[in-house]
Order: structure tokens, then sequence, then C-alpha cells
């Protein structure tokens, strides 16, 4: 799922809307829900959360919904936390501490603290209810609630400008996608006006868009709130037996009868090559879609732009050399030597030793021996592949050694009874430090 047209008959810019945009936006508080396991994402995940995971080389996927906050000028957020957040932790220590407190801007981690509970969060909606002291003493007017773990550009001062003039209680971000993977999101109904009129999360079967009949209108897991209303209504819900306490199961559902809940279309900020919007949103929550989101970045005109200087992503960058490719001659038995690499990306502090890489990404600290050749691969920081070592459609997590001679990726039965993840389409996945059998 890569590119998302816009909703027939909704405005994609505020030009469009017909209503005055405010001044100034209110007093906004950010929350980037980012507690979330990332089952799916094992063994990438077996050591981090969901939302630390390593993409396109040098970021994490939390670096995109925190520069989209920075881009759009929202410098109050703070990150809910839970699973394995060590590594997450110290990301945004080492990368998202640059903020003044002096002009009352941060990016503060919020570990789970029961203040209110001795049970781990249970669902979205309580991981922002058991917080709920620490967001009001931030004084929000609007609070705007992110998930941690996509990938994509958006302005999210644009959407609480559409919120504020239409007056709603609630607004929900929204795209359409196919109807066949309506049944992973949260599905929603709506009007003429924008205003959502059913909302069901993860249905059997979703309600098509209006003669759209293979489409369905999906929450992207973007909610902007007033303040007061939210906290009044997490405080409801808290006394519901039977709630499961998330905002897509029972918030939503639930205050569409009682109040102006209002769709929001997605409003891409990526400009690919050719200068227009690509519409590029995506869920990297398996193996399978971070590997074809990393894909896309190698293309000769990539779905994202990360090159694009309107809209930077941002992120920490340990100090490492540039990037060194050596050898470029004939072998002592004719085989030719030379370090290349191919339609991919290459960070800081790799070294391409007589090695040749074609269609991969290489995370800093990389070294491709010579020889060695590696194909339609992501390896992530300080992996070493040995001399006449092959890697092919393989994810490689940090500091992963591959034997000289030795393959991955090349046949995926072989990998399996080495004890190598292999998914459903045929991708090789070593985990963090994993070892090859002797």
């Amino acid at each position: 799922m890569t590119s998302h047209p816009p909703v027939p008959g909704l405005p994609t810019s505020d030009s469009e809307t017909g209503i005055a945009a405010p001044a100034a936006l209110p007093r906004v508080t950010v929350l980037v829900l980012a507690g979330g396991k990332g089952s799916r994402l094992e063994p990438l995940s077996r050591d981090r959360a969901k939302p630390a995971v390593p993409f396109g080389g040098c970021y994490r996927i939390i670096d995109f919904a925190l520069s989209n906050c920075l881009n759009s000028g929202l410098r109050r957020a703070l990150v809910l936390t839970q699973y394995k957040a060590a590594s997450l932790d110290r990301h945004i220590n080492q990368g998202w501490r640059f903020l003044s407190r002096e002009l009352d801007e941060w990016v503060d981690v919020l570990p789970p603290q029961q203040r209110l509970s001795e049970e781990w969060y249970q669902g979205t909606a309580d991981a922002v209810y058991q917080n709920i002291y620490t967001i009001e003493q931030s004084r929000p007017g609007v609070v705007l609630i992110l998930s941690g773990d996509h990938i994509y550009k958006m302005d999210y001062a644009a959407l609480i400008r559409d919120h504020l003039t239409a007056g709603a209680a609630a607004t929900v971000g929204c795209l359409p996608v196919p109807l066949d993977e309506g049944k992973a999101f949260g599905v929603m109904g709506i009007d003429a006006d924008r205003r959502v009129r059913e909302f069901a999360e993860k249905p059997d079967a979703p309600t098509p868009m209006p003669g759209r009949p293979d489409t369905c209108l999906a929450s992207m897991g973007i909610y902007a709130f007033d303040a007061a209303f939210l906290f009044e209504e997490l405080c409801r819900d808290a006394t519901v037996p039977d709630s499961s306490h998330d905002f897509g199961k029972d918030i939503l559902p639930d205050v569409i009868e009682r109040a102006h809940v209002r769709a929001y279309p997605f409003g891409d900020r990526d400009r690919g090559a050719s200068g227009e919007g690509t519409g590029y949103w995506r869920d990297v929550g398996t193996l399978d879609a971070l590997y074809e989101a990393n894909m896309d970045l190698v293309r000769v005109s990539p779905s994202l732009n990360l090159y694009d200087a309107d809209w930077p992503i941002r992120t920490f960058r340990e100090n490492h050399p540039p990037p060194k490719f050596v050898f470029a001659e004939e072998g002592g038995d004719g085989v030719p030597r030379a370090g290349m690499a191919l339609d991919s990306m290459v960070s800081a502090g790799c070294i391409v030793s007589g090695g040749r890489v074609e269609h991969s990404v290489l995370s800093p600290g990389v070294r491709v021996n010579s020889y060695a050749h590696v194909s339609d691969s992501v390896l992530l920081d300080g992996v070493t592949v040995g001399r006449h070592a092959v890697v092919r459609r393989a994810i490689l997590d940090k500091g992963v050694t591959v034997p000289e001679g030795a393959t991955v990726g090349v046949d995926p039965d072989a990998d399996r009874d080495r004890g190598f993840t292999v998914t459903e389409g045929g991708l090789t996945v070593l985990g963090k430090f994993d070892r090859f059998p002797e």
C-alpha cells in the first residue's frame, strides 16, 4: 500500500474548505503511542520496541512521526512507552533533546507509572488515561494522538486547523484503502460534511465508500481532541467494566453518537522526484512490509523522498567517516575484484572492500569484503559480510557476521534449518548478533 488518491468530494488543502483558518493554533500537546510489542517484526523487535526498529539506513520508525511534528510547528510531545523501551528511550535522548525547555519545547519519554492502576496499559485509550495527570500539567487546548510506527509525511497543523474551524470535538485522520485491506484498520463511514457517522475497528466486512465498492475509508490512528472533551471521555470509559479501553474499539464508536467527530483526509507532504505528492503511507508492522518500504527507497524515482529539504526527516547520527569503496582490479585468478554499490543507499562508515552491492540499503558501519555479493537486502549497523559470501533478499540486524563463503537468502529451506526466520514472502531475517551454525 503505497499510493492513496484523494477522497472524492473532500478537500485536500485548507484553501478548499471555504472556512477561514484560525490565525494561530491553541496550545497543542502531542502524544506519540510507542508501547506496542511489535511481535510480527520479530526477531527485529526481539530487543526493541516497534517504533525503535531501524529504517532507511540511518532512521528509526518513530523519527517520521516526530519529524512531522517538528515540521508542523508542534514542539511539545510526550512519547508513551511500555515494552522493551530501552533502545527507544536511548534514541530519543540522543536525537530529540535539542528543543529548548526555556522556550517551553520538549520531547519527553513517558514510561508506565501506574499512577491510576497497577496494570500495564490495557489499550490505547488506557495508555493516555493512565498518564492523564502529566498531560493535564502541559495545559493543552488540543491533544493530538499519533501512532509511532508508520512511515509517511503529513502536516498535522493543517489537520488541527480543520478540526478547529469545523468546531469538532474530535477529528480522525483517514485515507482510502482497498476493501480487502480494511480488516486491518478502523473503518469509518462519513456524510457529505465529513462528519463520522460509523466507526468499526478491524471489521470482518468493511463498509465500502459510496461509489467505490472496492475501497473503504480507514483510520490512520491520528486523533485530534479538544482536551477537556478527551479527559471527560477517558474518565467515563475507565468506569465501563467491559470496555477494552481502546480509541478505535470503544471511544470513537461511542462518541460519534453524542459529539461532532470529523474525518480529515490524508494530506501528503511527501514530494517525489516529479515534485508532486506521492500519497505515500506505510504500515510497516510486518517483516515483509518493512522490507518493501526499504526497497521503495532505492528506486530511481523513490515513492518516499528522503531528500526533500522542505520536509526533512531528523534522526540521531553517530560520528562516522564517509562511506568508502575500495579495489578496482583483476584478482590473481582472473576474477575481477571491485568495491561498488549500484541502485543502493549506503550510510556513513560503510566500507565496500572489493565486494558488490546491488539494490540494497546499508546502515552505518557495514563492511562488505572482497568477492562478496549483497543484493535486494537490508543490512543494519555493524554487519560484516565475509569474502565470497552471498546475501540475497535478507534483513540482517545489528552486529551479524556472515562467515566467509556463506550464503543467506539463497535457499530459504536451508535458512529455516539453520534456525533463521523466513517470512511468508520468502525473506530471510537474522536477529541482533545471531550466529551461523558451526
